[in-house]
């Protein structure tokens, strides 16, 4: 274990260079308590409302405690249950959790942990097993040592990844089995490990994004925490490790925090090392005045950064070649497909049959996952005869690429892909030609009619792909680029009309992230103007002014214990 988990591949798998953990790891903010309730919410929505400041005081665990009780709890700890959205480090948590075990640092009471994640048990599915043959399958050494029982030592079972689980965990109608040495399926013994008929004396750490939390009963949970991410000192304290160049790091700690959307994303481990794979790329050839911005800025820049990685690396190119050759193209037009029609199903991980209709084929893929490994990736389990799975490397990811691919398709062949039903006619095809307007009306539409979010984010990077800047970015993988200046004040008006409406905070709050995108932050000045010059309280607000404010007060880098609402004329309908 302790060879397996002290080197990991910073967000990718297998790709570039290994980095010891013991030396990048960052401490995570990890709170204790909260539900196994469902919270399908967009990821980044609810990175958004954590990074708000909690209304209670929050219960903070560190790591190497995970199974130790809280004081005034009787009885131990058996099941913990730990949630997180993607890219947080639930993952990267266990393993040095489990590295710190092998390296007799902490745990010491712990006799042996057995780490499996579901997409290795996914492939099992149509095998038998019992108890004992699993950890033998597996963990070989025990096998060698004739380890037959498992009943008289301390064992830590960990099962990373809950929502990439494709075993059917039914836990009203499974059999129940108490004997670790019977064979039946591995969905029939993760039951029955979880439920306590089967090997009650060990401990089980389970992970998952928080959407697939519901699927283990609360009754079988002892201690549901939550891991949240970085906070502000821990993303300085990340980017002051990873550029040990103090100066530098400043600059680009500064940098960050004067965008929120950036500051906010920062949160998320993964997004801390796309910013900095980014940024120390960009501060080679710019000053700091001209850093990535915005969300779509910074993503563009990421890819711009990784094809020209794979010209030099792999295709023997120089620098300063064109990086967008046409096998390149293709191959981001295929990826762009693949997490278009993925993420309208709500997949984030792909198996061999997805790839295929998207025209991939796997050897193609693991070429992909050779040269872009930054974008996707492949993994395979622990021996052969394995079906590979795929995945972008964090959500985020994926939902750029969808955007990219939407608007790839409208600019090259004007159809729009997020209408329900593509016209066929010649007729209708030459007298409703699509615009780019109706493509982003029906964006903010789709985005605002999805109950939980998911559409976010996607909405953000679909629209900041019309600005002129970003289209020059993309030069080469964009055939043709065009004038969408008109377009894109119609649309900021038309998202502006939006928020007149009864909106919930969150869809009004990711509204004005989209206008950021769009760079028009007039909404947000027009209120500051008047915020500074005491004229607000005089006026009334509209709706939309009313979401500015919230937005502003949100946004506020300062901690807002206190709002005087006495200086403004407010109406509890908008406060509401």
């Amino acid at each position: 274990l302790k060879k397996k988990f002290q080197r990991v591949f910073e967000g990718i798998a297998k790709a570039g260079n290994p980095t010891l953990l013991n030396q990048i790891y960052t401490e995570l903010y990890i709170t204790e308590g909260g539900t196994a309730e469902v919270n399908d919410e967009h990821e980044v929505r609810q990175i958004e409302t954590a990074s708000r400041k909690p209304d209670r005081p929050e219960t903070t665990i560190r790591q190497e405690e995970i199974f130790k009780a809280s004081p005034g709890r009787d009885e131990p700890i058996r099941t913990v249950l730990t949630k997180g959205v993607a890219g947080i480090g639930k993952t990267v948590l266990t393993q040095k959790f489990t590295l710190d075990w092998a390296e007799g640092k902490d745990n010491q009471d712990i006799q042996f942990i057995f780490p499996f994640t579901f997409r290795e048990l996914n492939v099992l599915k149509e095998e038998k097993f019992s108890l004992v043959e699993l950890v033998h399958h597996f963990f070989t050494k025990t096998k060698e040592a004739g380890i037959c029982s498992f009943e008289d030592f301390q064992v830590v079972f960990i099962f990373d990844g809950l929502d990439e689980c494709r075993l059917p965990l039914d836990f009203h109608k499974t059999t129940i089995l108490t004997d670790p040495r019977k064979s039946t399926s591995v969905d029939v013994l993760l039951i029955n490990l979880i439920r306590g008929k089967l090997l009650p004396s060990a401990r089980l750490w389970i992970t998952t994004r928080p959407a697939a939390a519901n699927q283990i009963p609360p009754d079988c949970v002892g201690m549901v925490t939550e891991v949240r991410g970085f906070t502000d000192p821990q993303k300085e304290y990340y980017f002051r490790k990873r550029f040990r160049d103090e100066e530098q790091a400043s600059r680009i700690i500064s940098h960050i925090k004067t965008s929120r959307s950036l500051h906010i994303m920062c949160h998320i481990p993964v997004f801390c090392w796309i910013t900095a794979t980014v940024l120390k790329r960009v501060l080679k050839t710019r000053e700091v005045g001209q850093l990535p911005k915005t969300l779509t800025e910074m993503y563009i820049h990421f890819l711009v950064v990784q094809a020209k990685v794979k010209k030099v690396k792999y295709d023997g190119g120089a620098e300063t070649d064109p990086h967008w050759s046409p096998e390149s193209r293709k191959m981001m037009e295929s990826l762009g497909k693949l997490a278009f029609d993925q993420l309208q199903k709500g997949n984030l991980i792909f198996y061999e049959s997805d790839l295929t209709e998207c025209g991939i084929n796997i050897r193609e893929a693991s070429v992909y996952s050779g040269v872009f490994t930054q974008i996707f990736k492949e993994e395979s389990g622990l021996y052969q005869k394995q079906d590979k799975v795929f995945c972008f490397i964090h959500l985020s990811v994926q939902e750029f690429l969808a955007a990219l691919h939407v608007h790839l398709t409208f600019i090259n062949s004007q159809i729009n892909l997020l209408e329900e039903q593509q016209t066929t006619s010649l007729w209708s095809k030459l007298f409703n030609k699509p615009n780019l307007q109706s493509l982003h009306q029906t964006a903010v539409n789709k985005a605002l009619q999805s109950p939980n979010g998911h559409l976010d984010l996607f909405l953000r990077f679909h629209l900041g792909l019309s600005l002129q800047t970003n289209q020059t970015l993309l030069r080469g993988l964009l055939t043709q680029t065009g004038d969408s200046s008109q377009t894109n004040q119609e649309t900021a008006q038309y998202i502006k009309e939006k928020l007149s409406e009864n909106l919930s905070a969150e869809k009004s709050i990711n509204l004005f992230h989209c206008l950021n995108e769009l760079n028009d932050h007039s909404l947000v000045e027009e209120i500051q103007q008047s915020l500074r010059s005491g004229s607000l309280s005089t006026d009334k607000l509209s709706p939309a002014q009313w979401s500015a404010l919230v937005f502003i007060l949100l946004s506020s880098e300062k901690d807002l214990d206190e709002f005087d609402l006495k200086k403004y004329s407010a109406s509890e309908e908008a406060l509401l």
